[in-house]
């Protein structure tokens, strides 16, 4: 029975092979693979189980015989000493393709940045990876390259996560690029991911060098999104042993909440003392949120209801002002009124 192997090349890329034999492959071995033009070199990363079920989250998270199903390219042998020299010798000439790829795009004028180039082991395949803020128009360098270097070519482009995966690099923390060294995936981060956890919002602090926002943003989110439960929203409010207060802020790590009332200077009070003013004064738990089929204002405590205005009284004769937004109005689908 063929076992599912990961197989890794160049800029972190990482496919899944069958290997037909018995005899087992070992993590970081140079294999040949099949690939859909010819055979190309790679490493081997996982094996057995631990590939499959990194094959299955790659897909989409489906069951582990569908992930087996979809794996069809075969491993051809382990490579030899030679393979490995060949190998190498096309990644140093991999920075003469991409020299002479800058040049030939300046020549065509096009508004594209050349990132990276990646020859197939066989030498029958050239991608050449490029980022560009929109569409570009490059047939005519790809007639171009191809007639240089005698091989098919094919330009792709990448957007800039990508780019700093397969470049690589040293981030802020003096390691590695976390997408180049171990994510196996890259998550699209958001501005959100940074509001949760009260960080400074302007993007040259919490953006990486490629420009986008730090993909170690989402390391603890779900800490701070977790924490955050056991307290008040901010600006919710309180019926307290002051009175009616709004929440200011929180502190998740020190457990202390800062409150504010209308007429009186803010405080700071542990969470375990504003749950047991709140639950002593009949507020409830402050952590619980209002449940999805009570109207916000519902949702407000007694004092703040008693609180608000009264609205004022409808002249007399006049009609609601639902009644007077109905009036007039056809219904849909109806044609022109009269006839």
């Amino acid at each position: 029975m063929s076992t599912v192997y990961e197989v890794r090349f160049k800029g972190n890329r990482n496919e899944y092979f069958l290997w037909p034999s018995a005899e087992p492959l070992a993590r970081d071995q140079a294999v040949i693979v099949e690939v859909e033009r010819g055979q190309d070199l790679g490493t081997v990363t996982a094996t057995g189980e631990v590939a499959l079920k990194k094959c299955a989250r790659g897909c989409g998270g489906c069951a582990l015989p569908d992930a087996a199903a979809q794996v069809t390219r075969r491993i051809l042998r382990p490579a030899s000493p030679d393979d490995v020299r060949i190998a190498g010798e096309l990644r140093h000439a991999e920075d003469d393709v991409r020299r002479q790829t800058r040049d030939r795009v300046r020549e065509h004028n096009l508004p594209m940045k050349v990132s990276d180039a990646e020859w197939q082991w066989d030498r029958k395949k050239l991608v050449i990876f490029f980022t560009a803020e929109q569409r570009v128009d490059f047939r005519a360098l790809v007639r171009d390259l191809a007639s240089r270097f005698r091989t098919r070519i094919e330009l792709r482009q990448i957007g800039a996560r990508d780019e700093a995966r397969r470049l690589s690099g040293v981030g802020r923390c003096g390691r590695e690029y976390c997408s180049a060294s171990w994510i196996a995936e890259l998550r699209p981060v958001n501005l959100s991911v940074a509001k949760d956890q009260h960080l400074s919002l302007n993007p040259s602090q919490i953006s990486g060098p490629c420009g986008r926002l730090l993909c170690c943003l989402h390391y603890e989110h779900d800490f701070y999104v977790q924490s955050r439960k056991r307290f008040p929203k901010e600006g919710k409010v309180l019926k307290t042993s002051v009175g009616l207060e709004k929440v200011l802020s929180v502190d998740i790590f020190r457990d202390r909440v800062t409150l504010r009332a209308e007429e009186g200077a803010a405080r700071t009070v542990a969470l375990e003392t504003l749950q047991e003013e709140v639950a002593r004064l009949g507020g409830g738990t402050i952590a619980d949120p209002p449940p999805a089929h009570v109207p916000l204002a519902a949702a407000q405590p007694a004092a703040m209801a008693a609180a608000a205005p009264a609205p004022p009284p409808a002249p007399a004769g006049s009609k609601p002002a639902s009644a007077r937004r109905r009036r007039g109005r056809r219904p849909r689908g109806e044609g022109p009124a009269g006839g």
